[in-house]
């Protein structure tokens, strides 16, 4: 079972209403949802994602090491430098997400809640002779997000991971509060998701199941490299790359915005055509409401659903794609 966040002190901010799964312990919104997007979006504010895991790796052998354990290309990662890495099971589906940083001295990972203890224990368990140390850190480091164009200043000592979508700061935990009230306005995990969601970048635990494989994501070349030696889960990656094409494919959808209520997660897909009684084609993996495409989501349909047809999203929601991963 994943552990469960603690609640975050942010969560006494003014209009701070708690998320649901998969994000408890830190706020949804702080009341104005559209406005709090408007803000990232502006790169102004933050974002509170403390409950996220956060893990570290130290010792002279930690970029090898974990070479050969992630699908990332990270033996010689220069400090300072993000990038994204998944571990594949055997068969290759994905297990584990990391968002990576090295500092030289120390690599530092935050996780999807709850699953930092499963992801420990397989390093652990990947040790053997290597000089590495591993260790969660959740309890004393809190994951804080500054949009991009952001231009506040990461407090000194503390590890950022800088992307084409913002910075990931690594905060003492004990100092969350003091940094809400020196670099607000929060925004909630609600307006996070749905950029997340406009910007077609898969969660895992959202857009995965247990049979997803990173081609279906369109994460070949994001936290997938081709041209590094082996690890788990190598020779279906290879295969579907060289010889085939994923059976799903990642789709961006534009919601009927005349219905009350978003589609939830595993909401079924299927052709307009066809009706609510029609073969189920896929399903929604997240859906959001954005402040100017209105409502949104991604989902995982069946590599030959064809581009440009009409989709009928669970009973009655209509919703026309975009193409994330190429058929």
């Amino acid at each position: 079972m994943p552990r469960e966040s603690k609640a975050s002190p942010l969560l006494s901010l003014p209009g701070a209403v708690a998320a649901e799964a998969p994000d408890e312990g830190v706020a949804a919104h702080y009341g104005d949802l559209f406005r709090e997007q408007r803000a990232l979006a502006g790169g102004t504010g933050f974002v509170d994602l403390s409950h996220r895991g956060v893990i570290t790796v130290t010792g002279p052998d930690r970029l090898s090491w974990l070479h050969l354990l992630l699908t990332q290309h990270v033996s010689a990662l220069p400090p300072g430098e993000a990038t994204e890495a998944l571990v594949l099971s055997a068969n290759g589906h994905i297990e584990h997400a990391l968002s990576l940083v090295d500092d030289g001295g120390t690599t530092w990972a935050h996780v999807e809640p709850g699953t930092q203890d499963a992801l420990l224990a397989y390093l652990e368990s990947m040790k053997f002779f290597y000089q590495v140390e591993v260790a969660d850190r959740t309890d004393d480091f809190a994951v804080v997000h500054l949009p991009a164009g952001s231009i506040a200043e990461a407090p000194e000592g503390v590890q950022a991971r800088e992307t084409a979508h913002g910075r990931d700061l690594f905060l003492p935990r004990a100092t969350l509060e003091t940094f809400a009230a020196a670099h607000g306005p929060a925004a909630g995990v609600l307006a996070y998701e749905a950029l997340r969601v406009e910007a077609h970048r898969p969660r895992l635990g959202l857009e995965t199941d247990h049979r997803t494989i990173p081609h279906e994501l369109g994460l070949i070349g994001v936290a997938v490299h081709l041209q590094k030696g082996c690890y788990r889960g190598q020779e279906t990656v290879a295969r579907v790359h060289n010889l085939g094409k994923p059976p799903r494919r990642l789709v961006f959808l534009h919601l009927d915005g005349s219905e009350v209520s978003l589609p939830p997660h595993r909401a079924p897909v299927r052709l307009a055509a066809d009706g609510p009684e029609g073969r189920q084609l896929g399903f929604v993996t997240t859906s959001a409401r954005h402040h100017e495409l209105g409502p949104i989501a991604l989902a995982l349909v069946k590599r030959n659903v064809a581009v440009d047809a009409p989709l009928l999203v669970g009973e009655k929601t209509a919703a026309s794609q975009e193409v994330v991963v190429e058929p």
